[in-house]
């Protein structure tokens, strides 16, 4: 018997939500949503706050049993960070920056020199000191002026991703009377070092969707608005190109791309659109020199590489293809330098990049892992013959390169170090894919420890997955998965369609109408993994957040006999009412990803599969639900009403507990270690339920 399951028997009293009946009436179809209540956009009724504390309240109590290993885990989970660490200098303009953690120090200081070796380095910002008094501290992004003399950062204090922007100027140490309110975080300089950028939020959606133009030395009132976007499927983001030379408004709904520019030297100017815009064109295009370069989808599903000039670049019959559209590989990136291009592509679900010379010459960069992840780091400079490049594995802590454009050789500069006792030698991973059940191989990453993995239907299994937005989850080391894999599970990520990783058509079937493959895809593995004695079936663990949310609530309500226990985190659970609602926040971006309810044809579809539409009288598995009360990307609502009408539906007696952190947003807890405690939590969760 488990410590949990004994203390479930204690501690019986869950909140009971009380029922307000609320009509929702779409295409002639009445819905009744009994806690339509519990969305407050203020975070202000002291009714719902006072049931969001009585479940924190049961979490705890429920939960009790396990806080020593809760405890025991945060330390082993901390005890593997290097408290005292630094990051590699990297050059830009005249100066190197790295930042630096010591300690205890929930956060990071940025520092500048003159040199690599960081022997003259000048204090940048101390986030520390940033987020001292705040329960929640996230830094956005910093900025330096092309003088280099002027350093913009955005911060966000309460979780929901409005950032606001400081100025402060770097010799002096003094803070600007200048402060932008209201921001998507990202500020770009004019070359004039006094004129810059910002996007605005709408309060209501917070979507960005107006560009503001800043003097240095101005009231924020007096800034001039220099576009604004009326589609508000769009996310909208600022950018600058490679030489510096123009800036970009790069605009990006589900399945359609847009760019305006600006000559970073003329910022009174006006923004002018690059390419006209066309519906499901994607693409994403820099500048470098003389030359456009756009990965494009343009009668190319997985994209391609074209090149254009500034008289050409408007007309896309006027392109010249660089590299052509493949149907079995995925052109995901390039990074462009003087001499040199860098391609990343991924074929069947493996990254590897694609060095090209001037004379058209190219060069494969791969790894030998069975499954891994891979990424261009920063390269500020582009006139340089070398090139960082990131890698990590499912055994293989973060490693930086340095990598010889010239040659390919790669060179260590750092490995990110793992306290303790861990050996890379005792953990092995695999690429399996497994048969769906209509037929189409999804892939999976597996990795166990090795004397402790038996294949023989004994082990214990964490399975993980997300599948959507075309966002792919890479095999990447985890310390923390260190202690799940160090008690026997085997941890699993099952890429379900919905994500890239097999390509664009992958991601396509995924998605709207084909949404229900990314659920089957999810079962249909851990079946397999079961069948082929991966795993006992008695021990089947299953996590997801946010879109994974949704992943895990369908699966909950499709296939819940297959899992001991679930996590479920910021989840989006309420599909059909959040998607029929455009005052919530992002809704209207999501159309082309979960289809458009107004349209009853996506109606029926979302209703066959949302979380909170389709619980139903049945068993289901021990859940654990977290949620932040200032998450901007998935509202708290959403896992607290499904979790009050999942206490009135299910019919077993198995744990179900929901923790809210009243001062998080989208991200969960900030701070190195601080977010560790969430992580603690579910590990501890998952073990508790083992039998002991």
């Amino acid at each position: 018997m488990s410590h949990l399951e004994h203390s479930l028997r204690i501690l019986p009293d869950f909140p009971v939500a009380d029922k307000h009946p609320h009509t929702l009436t779409t295409h002639g179809k009445n819905r009744v949503d009994n806690y339509y209540w519990m969305r407050d956009d203020e975070r202000k009724n002291q009714q719902v706050l006072a049931h969001l504390q009585a479940e924190n309240t049961y979490c705890d109590n429920q939960l009790a049993a396990i806080k020593p290993l809760q405890n025991t885990l945060f330390e082993e989970l901390k005890g593997r960070i290097v408290k005292d660490d630094n990051t590699v200098p990297v050059k830009d303009g005249k100066y190197w920056y790295h930042s630096e953690v010591r300690g205890d120090d929930e956060y990071s200081r940025h520092f500048r020199s003159t040199n690599i070796n960081a022997s003259d380095k000048h204090l940048l910002l101390d986030v520390n000191i940033l987020a001292a008094g705040f329960d929640f501290y996230e830094l956005g992004e910093v900025a330096i002026s092309p003088s280099e003399q002027v350093l913009a950062y955005s911060q966000d204090v309460e979780g929901r991703r409005i950032y606001t922007v400081h100025f402060k100027d770097i010799l002096s140490g003094e803070l600007l009377d200048d402060v932008l309110e209201n921001t998507e975080g990202q500020v770009v300089w004019a070359n004039d070092n006094k004129t810059l950028f910002y996007v605005r939020k709408d309060e209501q959606t917070l979507l960005g969707f107006q560009v503001f133009r800043h003097t240095l030395g101005s009231a924020q009132s007096e800034d001039v608005l220099v576009y604004e976007e009326s589609d508000r499927s769009f996310y909208m983001g600022l950018g600058k190109s490679r030489d510096e030379s123009l800036i970009l408004i790069d605009l990006a709904s589900t399945e359609t791309n847009d760019t305006y520019v600006l000559d970073a030297n003329k910022p009174l100017g006006e923004f002018t659109q690059l390419i006209p815009r066309e519906e499901g064109h994607e693409f994403d295009v820099d500048k470098l020199n003389d030359t456009f370069y756009i990965v494009t989808n343009w009668q190319a599903k997985n994209f391609r590489l074209m090149t254009a000039t500034s008289d050409t670049v408007a007309n896309k019959s006027q392109w010249v293809e660089h590299t052509a559209h493949r149907d079995d590989v995925l052109l995901e990136d390039v990074e462009t330098f003087n001499d040199f291009l860098v391609l990343t592509e991924r074929e069947q679900g493996q990254t590897r990049f694609v060095i090209i010379n001037k004379q058209g010459q190219r060069r494969k960069l791969e790894f030998d892992d069975p499954c891994y992840y891979a990424a261009v780091a920063m390269n500020p400079e582009p006139n340089t013959s070398h090139a960082r490049i990131y890698y990590s594995s499912l055994t293989t802590p973060g490693t930086l390169y340095n990598v010889n454009l010239e040659t390919g050789d790669k060179a260590v500069l750092k490995q990110q170090q793992v306290l303790g006792d861990f050996n890379a030698d005792n953990y092995t991973s695999e690429r399996l894919f497994i048969k769906a059940r209509d037929g189409v191989s999804v892939p999976v990453s597996i990795v166990y420890r090795q004397d402790t993995f038996n294949k023989d239907g004994t082990n214990p299994l964490f399975q993980y997955g997300y599948g959507a937005y075309g966002y792919t989850i890479d095999p990447n080391f985890s310390s923390s998965s260190l202690s799940l894999l160090d008690r026997g599970f085997v941890y699993v990520i099952a890429h379900v369609r919905g994500g890239e990783m097999l390509g664009r058509h992958w991601y396509e079937q995924g998605k709207m109408q084909h949404k229900q493959n990314s659920f089957n895809d999810f079962i249909d593995v851990t079946k397999a993994l079961i069948a082929q004695g991966y795993c006992s079936a008695n021990k089947v663990f299953a996590s997801g957040g946010s879109a994974g949310g949704l992943l895990m609530g369908a699966v909950l309500n499709q296939a819940p006999e297959l899992y001991l226990g679930v996590g479920s985190h910021v989840p989006f659970l309420d599909v059909l009412t959040t998607m029929l609602d455009e005052s919530i926040p992002l809704t209207t971006n999501e159309y082309d990803e979960w289809g458009n309810p107004n349209d009853e044809q996506y109606y029926k579809v979302i209703e066959a599969y949302s979380p909170y539409d389709n619980i139903s009288a049945q068993a289901y598995p021990h859940i654990l639900v977290t949620t932040g009360l200032h998450d901007s990307q998935v509202q708290y609502w959403e896992p607290m009403k499904w979790v009050a009408k999942m206490r009135e539906y299910k019919t077993d007696n198995n744990i179900l507990v929901f923790k809210t952190d009243m001062d998080a947003g989208h991200g969960g807890a900030s701070g190195r270690f601080k977010s560790l405690e969430e992580k603690a939590l579910e590990i501890a969760f998952f073990i508790g339920l083992l039998n002991t």
